[in-house]
């Protein structure tokens, strides 16, 4: 699918790997809108090509008012990837107690909720674009984690939701196909991400230790060039692609 002349919406887009597929949509000629918390979006920095909305992925009202900022951008509306995403860790039951409830609710509202929130109202605008020669309108691009296959210790609330990212991607295709809408999902492994930037650099070397190859961390460039082989590729549809340089995660 081209994307000169089309527009493009990406969540989580105000840093990590939201800005870095954001920066390389615009690059490759879409008008791109990167929707993120006011608070990021205040923080981030001028990209040529990238215009930054406001908004919550979980409020509807918001994420409609952002789809339809970018769908009256004079092009149609193609592409949506999303990248926004929370990941604490708790156990189920550690020193402290019982996992917190609202937190595990808040990360599943978040990761999975806010993405399936954004991919419906997308494909609503998408839906009403007029398609290519080839029948096309649009494809959505999730991100999940391979924590959704090997989730840690901890990352109980983090796997569900990712879990769910993995599950919603093959019926949303089938859903869309109608509309000529594709959609996929990325699970990245380790990625080095603003979060990952918080813990001590001996940890961050033995985690980059255990990636089979390349031994160091995913960057997020690596993860928007697998973002737009995706909308290049036409015939990949309804499929989770794993970007994790062979990493299976162990137990911790």
């Amino acid at each position: 699918m081209q994307l000169e002349n089309t527009a493009a919406l990406v969540t989580g887009g105000a840093s990590g790997l939201g800005a870095a597929t954001a920066k390389a949509l615009a690059e490759r000629g879409a008008t791109v809108f990167a929707l993120d918390l006011k608070d990021g979006v205040d923080k981030a920095p001028e990209v040529a090509g990238v215009t930054y909305v406001p908004a919550d992925v979980t409020d509807p009202e918001q994420v409609r008012a952002a789809v339809a900022t970018a769908a009256g951008a004079g092009v149609p509306l193609r592409t949506v990837v999303n990248c926004a995403g929370v990941g604490p860790s708790m156990r189920i039951l550690g020193k402290k107690g019982v996992h917190d409830l609202g937190v595990y609710a808040k990360v599943v509202q978040i990761n999975l909720i806010g993405t399936f929130n954004v991919l419906a109202l997308a494909s609503e605008a998408i839906a009403g674009t007029e398609a290519d020669e080839n029948g096309q309108r649009g494809v959505i691009v999730n991100t999940a984690s391979i924590a959704a296959y090997d989730g840690q210790i901890g990352q109980a609330a983090y796997a569900s939701s990712k879990g769910g990212v993995v599950g919603l991607t093959l019926p949303a295709a089938r859903d869309l196909a109608q509309y000529g809408i594709r959609v996929c999902t990325i699970a990245p492994g380790i990625v080095d991400t603003p979060m990952m930037a918080t813990v001590s650099e001996e940890f961050r070397t033995s985690l980059a230790a255990g990636v089979p190859f390349p031994h160091r961390f995913a960057q997020p460039e690596e993860y928007a060039k697998l973002a737009l082989a995706i909308v290049d590729h036409d015939y990949l549809n309804g499929e989770t692609i794993r970007m994790d340089g062979a990493l299976r995660m162990a137990p911790r």
